[in-house]
C-alpha cells in the first residue's frame, strides 16, 4: 500500500472501498487513518462520502442485520452486540432489527436448534443441554426461546 495519498486519491480509493460493500463510519475512519490522513482530511472525506451517499449508517445497519441473520444465522442479541461494537447508535440498531422478518427468524431458530440438538452426541442429558444452550446463546438467540426449545427437544427424546 502506498504511504501518502493526496486528498483526491484518498477519496477515489475510499469511494471504491465503500462501493464494494456497505461500511460503517468506524471502518472508513480506520481505513483513512491507515492511509495516513490527518483529522481534518478525514472529516472532509467523511462529509464527501455522506453527501454522495457512499456512507450511510442506517443502510449499513439494516444490511448488516439482514445478512448476518440470513447467512450466518445469528440471533438478535449477537447482531445487536456486533452493531454496538461498530459504534452504531441504538435507534439505528432497532431499525435494523425490524429488517428481520419475525416468521423467518423463528424458522431459522427452529432449524438451527433441531440441527444442533441432533448433532450433539452426549449420553448425559445435563451435558447435552448445556452444550446446546451454550451454542444457541453464542449464536445470539434469546434465552427464553432457547430454554423453551430445550424442554421441547428433551421431551421428544424421552
Amino acid at each position: 500500500m502506498k504511504e501518502i495519498y493526496s486528498l483526491k486519491e484518498a477519496i477515489q480509493k475510499i469511494e471504491h472501498y465503500c462501493a464494494y460493500q456497505e461500511r460503517c463510519h468506524e471502518e472508513v475512519v480506520s481505513k483513512l487513518w491507515d492511509m495516513k490522513l490527518n483529522q481534518n482530511e478525514i472529516d472532509e472525506v467523511i462529509v464527501h462520502l455522506i453527501e454522495h451517499n457512499f456512507l450511510n449508517e442506517a443502510r449499513f445497519a439494516c444490511s448488516f442485520a439482514r445478512g448476518k441473520h440470513r447467512i450466518k444465522h445469528w440471533g438478535k442479541i449477537r447482531i445487536t452486540n456486533e452493531l454496538k461494537m461498530r459504534k452504531i447508535n441504538q435507534t439505528l440498531i432497532n431499525l435494523a432489527l425490524k429488517e428481520i422478518d419475525p416468521e423467518e427468524y423463528i424458522i431459522t431458530f427452529e432449524e438451527l436448534a433441531e440441527k444442533n440438538w441432533n448433532s450433539i452426541i452426549e449420553n448425559n442429558t445435563l451435558k447435552k443441554r448445556k452444550k446446546f444452550c451454550d451454542y444457541m446463546l453464542r449464536r445470539g438467540f434469546e434465552s427464553n426461546l432457547i430454554y423453551d426449545k430445550v424442554k421441547e427437544l428433551e421431551g421428544n427424546d424421552q
